[in-house]
């Protein structure tokens, strides 16, 4: 599977790397994925997810239900 966020549906963005001669070529920028384990009490259950930084930060903030809610809003599998 690609580098993309489950919570923000980040994924990897292009470009190009620019030499010194300022030669172009192609390049990938990737998100900042990491797979996290999170205790999902209404389920009684673990989750894990591949989340970015950004996301994981969001995931703190608004809490591992809601997060698991807008996830499955985006029509993706928990």
């Amino acid at each position: 599977m690609s580098a993309h966020c489950q919570l923000t549906g980040a994924q990897p963005g292009f470009g190009n790397a620019i030499s010194h001669s300022h030669r172009r070529t192609s390049r990938r920028f990737d998100p900042n994925i990491q797979r996290k384990r999170y205790w999902l009490p209404s389920e009684g259950r673990y989750v894990r997810l591949r989340l970015s930084a950004k996301a994981i930060k969001t995931v703190d903030t608004i809490g591992v239900e809601a997060a698991v809610a807008r996830i499955r809003a985006r029509g993706v599998k928990v």
